[in-house]
């Protein structure tokens, strides 16, 4: 049922290093991206993938991760991702990218989940440096970054507390906590 997979589909940021995600399976996450809807189907977006630990840790190098946890600088050494998907719009077919990167990077989440992985949307990117370590030309603009891999953390969803904070953070067995306002706070109208 698509809500299980949306309630399993947490910003995951720690995973099972050594269990590695191969091409093929990147290849088919990419291809949901490929089918999702695009703004006047113009299809602007491009994608780089890696599964290579090499180039993943340049990859890795470029990103900052989790900006509320302050006391944790990312997934340490065996709690890296093992794939990589980072999404590109190409200006020579577009200018603005509209929503499609958002589109594609669910889809290709969803799709993680479906197969027993994880993954992570990152838009905190040194995007010169990335560009410049995987040679990625000009034309092409970073759009997010996806970390993939097998989860090695449990997320769970918990009702926003009387504070009203939304901050997500960790108890001290290292669950990770995603506060989400109620169904009824967000509905500010209904007509029926």
């Amino acid at each position: 049922m698509l809500e299980e997979l949306i309630l399993k589909n947490r910003s995951c940021r720690r995973f099972y290093q050594s269990r590695q995600v191969d091409r093929e399976t990147l290849m088919d996450l990419v291809n949901l991206g490929r089918l999702c809807a695009s703004a006047a189907n113009r299809q602007p977006l491009k994608y780089i993938i890696s599964c290579n630990k090499d180039k993943n840790a340049d990859i890795f190098s470029c990103l900052a991760w989790a900006a509320y946890l302050k006391d944790w600088d990312g997934p340490v050494d065996g709690e890296q991702p093992s794939a990589y998907v980072i999404i590109l719009g190409d200006t020579q077919i577009a200018n603005d990218f509209s929503i499609d990167h958002g589109i594609a990077a669910q889809s290709i989440l969803l799709g993680a989940r479906e197969k027993g992985l994880a993954g992570c949307m990152l838009a905190s990117v040194n995007r010169e440096k990335l560009s410049g370590l995987l040679n990625i030309p000009e034309y092409y603009k970073i759009l997010l970054v996806i970390a993939i891999g097998s989860p090695r953390e449990e997320v769970v969803i918990d009702p926003v507390g009387s504070d009203g904070s939304i901050r997500y953070w960790r108890n001290n067995a290292g669950i990770h906590h995603v506060p989400k306002r109620e169904l009824k706070e967000i509905i500010i109208g209904s007509y029926s």
